[in-house]
């Protein structure tokens, strides 16, 4: 079976900011937790820029760390 190639690599996408909230979104589940490596279909040097970008938006308040919940 013949892997589908990073998609970022495909764009020629070499730098992530992690200020663009709504690109780092896409590689978030609806718990806030970073997707896989096998679920986002990036390559490893991708995934890694991608996961630096969330950590760093996270330190500076930009992304939560975890989902809300309900206040009952």
């Amino acid at each position: 079976m013949k892997k589908n190639a990073c998609h970022l690599c495909q764009k020629e996408i070499s730098h992530i900011d992690h200020t663009d909230i709504s690109f780092l979104a896409g590689f978030l589940n609806n718990q806030n937790e970073i997707k896989k490596q096998k679920k986002t279909g990036l390559c490893a040097q991708h995934q890694r820029k991608v996961t630096r970008a969330i950590k760093r938006a996270r330190s500076l308040g930009l992304l939560p760390y975890i989902a809300g919940h309900d206040q009952g």
